[in-house]
């Protein structure tokens, strides 16, 4: 049974960009290095879509005992939800892919600042800098708890 409460992480497959001194932000091989970045996630995920499609078609059991059917379930139901988070994903990608193509990619969406090659190389559909998503978190941790 694959693992399905692995939470979709960035690709660890790729090769960190090395900025040359006094290179421009967001020119044309960084917006390439983080469109294949991108695209490499997304076919990680799209295979996770049609393994997870062949699992619960071959695993599809009509168990006659109630708990090993209820476990059935409870494992198939786990995989679903953690395909639907990364339904959620994909689009994100797609939308980072747009920004990318729109040449309105790596400026935080709150200040308009840089956010950075490296955070966005750890987290690649990232909309806020680090400051920002800080103060995001803050405000949501306040009004939540």
């Amino acid at each position: 049974m694959p693992v399905a409460d692995k939470k979709a992480e960035a690709p660890k497959k790729f090769t960190p960009y090395e900025s040359a001194p006094g290179e421009e932000y967001m020119n044309e091989q960084q917006l390439e290095h983080f469109r294949q970045i991108l695209l490499g996630w997304k076919q990680e995920l799209m295979e996770e879509v049609d393994r997870t499609v062949r699992h619960l078609q071959e695993e599809a059991n009509n168990y006659a005992d109630p708990a090993d059917r209820a476990t059935q379930e409870e494992g198939f139901s786990l995989e679903l939800r953690t395909r639907d988070r990364e339904r959620k994903l994909l689009k994100k990608i797609n939308e980072t892919l747009e920004k990318i193509d729109e040449d309105d990619y790596g400026f935080c969406e709150a200040c308009g600042v840089e956010i950075g090659i490296r955070r966005l190389e750890a987290r690649p559909t990232a909309t806020l800098c680090v400051d920002c998503k800080t103060l995001a978190e803050l405000k949501e941790k306040q009004l939540g708890g």
